[in-house]
């Protein structure tokens, strides 16, 4: 398979978020089949219906021969290795990597889904992306049509964009 550009979310809230993040970057670019291209900058952001400390989130840009599902396989393994555990949905956690974007690409399976269905409607990962690429195609996978990141980030309320501030 050729290579191709995906968009990656880090998230940490538990340990020290920043530093796990930051490590996961390098350990992801130090992957035969990644080059990682871009990091945004990293942000403080307040969990989103769920209960614990605020999150260090950001969005790299990767350059990969990897496909979709082999690329996520390789996010849990490295989300396993920071010592990520799946006790409760939203739970608190070490490492969180999410698949956002893929080749401008829309998958709908049972273990995934690009982009990411949830991507569209989040602050934290609409500031960092646009950082990035604004362009990114994002919305429901289901939809007709999907778009630009940069339409999503301007119809985010003020509040919505409150809750990211520069780690």
């Amino acid at each position: 398979m050729s290579e191709g550009v995906a968009y990656v979310g880090l998230g940490a809230n538990l340990g020290d978020a920043e530093k796990t993040c930051r490590a996961a970057v390098r350990q992801l670019d130090e992957h035969p089949s990644i080059r990682v291209q871009k990091c945004s900058t990293l942000y403080r952001t307040t969990p989103v219906d769920a209960p614990g400390p605020d999150y260090c989130n950001g969005i790299i840009e990767i350059l990969t021969g990897l496909s979709a599902a082999r690329l996520l396989d390789l996010l849990l393994q490295v989300e396993a290795e920071f010592g990520r555990t799946r006790s409760a949905w939203h739970a608190p956690r070490t490492l969180d990597l999410d698949l956002i974007a893929y080749r401008d690409e829309r998958m709908v399976g049972s273990q995934l889904i690009v982009p990411h269905p949830r991507a569209h409607q989040r602050a934290f990962v609409l500031v960092p992306l646009c950082e990035l690429n604004p362009e990114t195609l994002l919305g429901d996978p289901i939809a007709t049509t999907l778009e630009p990141a940069r339409l999503w980030l301007a119809r985010q309320s003020a509040a919505e964009l409150d809750q990211v501030a520069r780690w």
